[in-house]
């Protein structure tokens, strides 16, 4: 209850701090920044990458699965 009580009171605190802001590039830097913030991952990674997110789709899909002991076994010196 209290974290929550806290965000909120970050929230008021940025809402009057934003009415005052009279700085255009300072606004646009907080658009930008909104703007990070809503992008979708998807767009963010490389080709390989979603080509690789795509196969692990595909493989899950077709149940070419390992479990969860087997990937443990695999790659247990890097855990």
């Amino acid at each position: 209850m209290k974290a929550e009580l806290n965000i909120q009171s970050k929230k008021l605190e940025l809402i009057q701090w934003l009415s005052t802001i009279e700085d255009m590039s300072v606004l646009n830097k907080i658009i930008d920044l909104k703007k990070q913030e809503n992008q979708d991952w998807w767009s963010s990674i490389s080709e390989n990458e979603k080509q690789a997110v795509e196969k692990g789709l595909q493989d899950a899909e077709a149940g070419k699965l390992n479990s969860h002991s087997k990937a443990r076994q695999l790659y247990d010196k890097w855990l």
